[in-house]
This record gives C-alpha cells, sequence and structure tokens, in this order.
C-alpha cells in the first residue's frame, strides 16, 4: 500500500518534458502516465465536437495513438497540452468529416418562438444544462461554433478544415447561435414556461 502511494505522488512529481522522454523511449508506464495526466482534458475538447461520450472516448484513444506514434517529433519549446489539442480537434474534425453522411439536421422552423421575440438568456445555467443545450446542435452546427468562438479559427480555416465554404461556416455559426437562443427558451425560460 505505502509503495502505490509513494507511486502516485511520484507519478505527480514528474515533469511534462520528462514524462514524454520516457514515453519517447517506449517506457509503458510513462505512457500510461501521460494518458491519465492529460485524460480530462482531452475528453472535454472531444465532447464538445462529437456530442456523445462514447465518441468522444474513440476519438481520445485514436488521437492518444496518433501522440505515442509521433512524440519523438514534440518540439520541446512548445506546450504539450497546445500540441495535444490540436491532435484532438484535428482527430474530432476527421471524425465528424468521415460521418458528414449520417449527419442529423434539425430545422430551425421547428424550434421557433411564436413571437419571434427574444428572452434575455440566464447566467445562471449550470455546465451540465449548457452541454445538454449545446448536445442538441447538428453537428455541422455544433463543429463549426466550436471551431469558431472556442478555438478561434477563421472561417477561411474552418471552411478548409471541414470543405465548406467560408460562407457556409459563417452560416453554420449564425445559425447555432440562433438555434441555441431557441432552445434556452424552449427548455430553460422559466417566466415563459409560467413557473
Amino acid at each position: 500500500m505505502q509503495v502505490m502511494r509513494r507511486r502516485e505522488k511520484d507519478d505527480h512529481t514528474i515533469s511534462d518534458p520528462e514524462l514524454i522522454r520516457r514515453c519517447s523511449e517506449g517506457d509503458q508506464r510513462a505512457q500510461e502516465l501521460l494518458y491519465r495526466r492529460y485524460f480530462s482534458f482531452a475528453m472535454s475538447v472531444c465532447v464538445r465536437y462529437t456530442g456523445d461520450q462514447y465518441d468522444a472516448m474513440e476519438v481520445v484513444n485514436d488521437s492518444y495513438m496518433k501522440v505515442l506514434g509521433s512524440i519523438k517529433d514534440i518540439d520541446s519549446s512548445k506546450s504539450f497540452r497546445s500540441w495535444y489539442g490540436r491532435i484532438l480537434v484535428n482527430s474530432a474534425i476527421d471524425r465528424y468529416r468521415r460521418n458528414t453522411r449520417h449527419v442529423s439536421h434539425l430545422q430551425l422552423n421547428d424550434l421557433e418562438t411564436a413571437d419571434g421575440q427574444e428572452d434575455p438568456v440566464s447566467t445562471e445555467l449550470s455546465a451540465n444544462e449548457i452541454l445538454k443545450l449545446f448536445d442538441r446542435l447538428p453537428d455541422n452546427y455544433r463543429v463549426t461554433f466550436n471551431l469558431y468562438e472556442i478555438e478561434g479559427y477563421s472561417h477561411e480555416e474552418i471552411g478548409q478544415m471541414l470543405d465548406i465554404s467560408a460562407s457556409t461556416s459563417r452560416s453554420n455559426l449564425f445559425r447555432a447561435k440562433r438555434m441555441l437562443r431557441m432552445l434556452y427558451n424552449r427548455n430553460f425560460n422559466t417566466e415563459k414556461r409560467g413557473e
């Protein structure tokens, strides 16, 4: 038991550069530790793109295999987290492109409010409530929203990544925001529901 506690304590004191060096040498314990250290980060990135924990887990695992395959090429002057984040996003985009023929589209007309007025958005939504709204977006809207609003890509870059035009990217973003407002009004606006 004491050996296990010492090992866990030692795991937290190993720096990322040292861990990466050991991973590049094939140290399986270091590879497992690196995976565990960045698992939460990786899942948080991937679930935003997939909308599903099972699919996110697949992207995380695929991405980590890419990391191990190219870990010797890491620029040690740059942050591992940033480098890994880019691999995660690119892997999620690759998965999205492979699955675009199965994309479901929720029509904005189905969510229109009767009076067409927008209600103010509450700042008291929990992270889970926000994710529930976000999960209801069609894949193309969710991916565009993530790339533009969270990752900071331009519409031109998004267009190249997703094989769409920059104007389609702009349209997807506009529709994603509009749909999120409508979903919010339908699901969380307590004044409208009479609560």
